[in-house]
């Protein structure tokens, strides 16, 4: 079965920092194109950074550019989101996708939530 389960999410204070996982299981993400997105409450989910297979290439969505790392460790089967100095702004539920051609697997989510 394949699963993706999201997790270091919490509340943090402005300017703090979060470390996000994606750990994935029925599946090597080695395979796969690796997204994070976040959707916060009346918005629609939208793509903050992604990730080659090999990790070579990487972006970003302009809003979190300079403050948010993509990473994947393929040993672990796990990719990561580095979030560092928060804004209220960032407070979304964070969700995991890999996809490769027509498919696409997705975790649950983990909440972030940034206090001013």
């Amino acid at each position: 079965q394949v699963q993706l389960v999201e997790s270091g999410g919490g509340l943090v204070q402005a300017g703090g920092s979060l470390r996000l996982s994606c750990a994935a299981s029925g599946i090597r993400i080695s395979t796969y194109v690796v997204g994070w997105y976040r959707q916060a409450p009346g918005r629609q989910r939208e793509l903050v950074a992604s990730i080659t297979r090999s990790g070579d290439m990487t972006n970003y969505a302009g809003s979190v550019k300079g403050r948010f790392t993509i990473s994947r460790d393929n040993a672990m089967n796990t990719v990561y989101l580095q979030m560092n100095s928060l804004k209220p702004e960032d407070t979304a539920v964070y969700y995991c996708n890999a996809g490769l051609g027509q498919v696409g697997y997705w975790g649950k989510g983990t909440l972030v939530t940034v206090s001013s």
